[in-house]
């Protein structure tokens, strides 16, 4: 081998061990450590803001609402033929005096009046039952966390990733006479302090995945925009299922997104609770740079908040 060929071998080795160390290099200046820029904190809500139902809950008050519509149409065509019956009954008698039958038309009238007063006692209810309890409750970040877990190759060991933080913040409202009125608000994480085990990869996800290390892409926020699966009643100790819809923005892309929950009264003053969703990354637009000894990573990654929200006096 002359020479001038070992000269453009090193050349290249060298040329290709700069960039890989560039590249490390670039990934761990830009990461940064992690440091949040603020305490976290999230678009607070107004417990005596009048609630705004949800397309579920206005379906199921207009089916309610037919229901009666139809019963009363068919109590008072069956009034009506009874009525008429008896009103022939009536012509055929040679008497004018009161009959039976004049008093049973009296007792038919009377009934549907009485129909109609409960039918309108029944509404009123309905707009009493408006008059609600409703508390405001916050999630405790020094008691909740957030975690999205997926799976890769590693060094050809197939390995778990899970990145964990406990930057959480978002309020929730309970209407406890009348529970379809409870309320989410957004519910908003620090990208930026999601740690792996590995502090090289949790560089690479601040500078080039999630891209956290910039300040506009720090937060990822969730916008609910329904609660399915309300109780009608809620019991301390009781723990319910729910499934809650919304929007999911990350790196400025608002996705829809749907999370699996289950919420427990605790105690009359706190909350707690999960929900978890499994959803595809790309959705988002987010690409996972080639990384040597790193393979195979899944296409989809499951998203967990575990937590605890206390009430805060109105």
């Amino acid at each position: 081998m002359s020479n001038n060929l070992r000269l453009v071998i090193v050349a290249l080795i060298a040329a290709v061990i700069g960039g890989v160390v560039g590249v490390f290099g670039y990934i761990w200046i830009v990461g940064g450590d992690g440091t949040a820029s603020a305490p976290i904190t999230a678009p607070t809500l107004d417990v005596n803001a009048v609630p705004t139902a949800n397309p579920t809950q206005i379906a199921e008050q207009l089916a309610a609402l037919n229901a009666q519509i139809t019963t009363l149409n068919e109590q008072s065509v069956a009034q009506q033929a009874t009525i008429s019956a008896q009103s022939t009954l009536l012509a055929a008698q040679p008497t004018t005096e009161p009959t039976s039958e004049t008093t049973a038309e009296a007792t038919t009238e009377t009934a549907a009046d009485a129909a109609v007063t409960e039918a309108a006692a029944s509404v009123e209810a309905q707009a009493a039952a408006v008059e609600s309890d409703r508390r405001l409750f916050r999630i405790d970040s020094t008691a909740s966390t957030v975690t999205f877990a997926l799976q890769e190759d590693l060094r050809g060991v197939r390995t778990d990733v899970i990145g964990t933080t406990s930057e959480v913040a978002g309020d929730i409202v309970i209407d406890f006479a009348q529970p379809s009125a409870s309320v989410i608000g957004t519910i908003r994480v620090n990208a930026r302090t999601l740690a792996t085990d590995n502090e090289f990869r949790n560089r690479a996800i601040r500078s080039e995945i999630l891209q956290s290390s910039r300040d506009e892409f720090e937060f990822i926020d969730f916008v609910p925009t329904a609660i399915n699966g309300l109780p009608e009643t809620i019991t301390v100790g009781e723990t319910y299922p729910v499934q809650i819809d919304g929007t999911l923005t990350i790196l400025g892309q608002a996705v829809a997104v749907t999370f699996d929950a289950t919420v427990t009264l605790a105690s009359e003053t706190q909350l707690i609770g999960s929900a978890q969703a499994v959803v595809n990354w790309g959705d988002w637009g987010i690409r996972i740079p080639n990384a040597p000894g790193v393979a195979n990573i899944t296409e989809t990654v499951t998203l967990t908040i575990n937590f605890t929200a206390n009430q805060v006096e109105s």
